[in-house]
């Protein structure tokens, strides 16, 4: 990966609820984010006292080199943003200016924490679908935003891949959102579902109270029989 390919975009706590991502009964679980990027989570579950490591292919790089890349794409991404309201749902957060400050503090919060939690191994330069830790290491394991909505760039068999590593590390796994960039199912998520269900794991869509992107308010969660 290289830097200028990347387009921070943090998220904080109270998104990863509302997408049913994290729930109050998962504060004693281990647990693996996959591509959570430069997100405020890992700082704010770390210190409730959550056990959570985070994996993404942006943690090659130093403190430094994010806040860069965050500086030089943040006005590009609101004005975006903004001439592309429309396209989103003002529910959960109301306006641009909102969804802006809630993203730049998100990420703020992250790099106070970045140097720290990649000494204490809370950030891992990883990614799917393989990954370096042990068989049922964590009890969840979540992706954001990353599996089934880039389905134009990720095949099929990459989706598969990735699930069943995810599955193999952890006992459930929680995917949201299940629709594509282009606010449309994912074509990965049907046969993903029928090959799993083939398998010994129960797959789930779940409602959940989050949707900016329209149409994107499930979340796919699986479980080992």
């Amino acid at each position: 990966m290289k830097l200028q390919n990347v387009v921070p975009w943090g998220r904080n706590l109270q998104e990863y609820r509302a997408m049913g991502l994290f729930r109050d009964e998962d504060l004693h679980k281990k647990i693996l984010g996959c591509g959570d990027g430069p997100a405020s989570v890992n700082k704010t579950l770390s210190q409730m006292g959550v056990d959570i490591t985070s994996i993404d292919p942006v943690y090659q790089f130093t403190r430094e080199q994010i806040a860069q890349r965050v500086q030089e794409t943040s006005s590009v991404v609101s004005e975006q943003l903004r001439l592309n309201s429309d396209d989103f749902v003002w529910k959960n957060i109301t306006n641009v200016e909102e969804l802006i400050s809630l993203r730049l503090n998100a990420m703020e919060e992250f790099l106070e924490d970045y140097e720290t939690g990649k000494i204490q191994g809370r950030y891992q330069h990883q990614e799917l679908p393989k990954l370096n830790f042990n068989d049922k290491e964590f009890d969840l394991s979540w992706s954001s935003h990353f599996l089934f909505l880039y389905s134009e760039h990720f095949d099929f068999a990459f989706h598969k891949k990735a699930i069943l590593e995810m599955l193999r590390v952890a006992k459930e796994v929680r995917i949201f959102p299940l629709l594509t960039l282009e606010n449309v199912k994912s074509p990965h998520l049907k046969p993903v579902i029928e090959f799993l269900n083939k398998q010994e794991f129960v797959c789930e869509i779940i409602s959940s109270e989050y949707e900016f992107q329209k149409g994107a308010f499930e979340m796919l969660r699986i479980v080992h029989v």
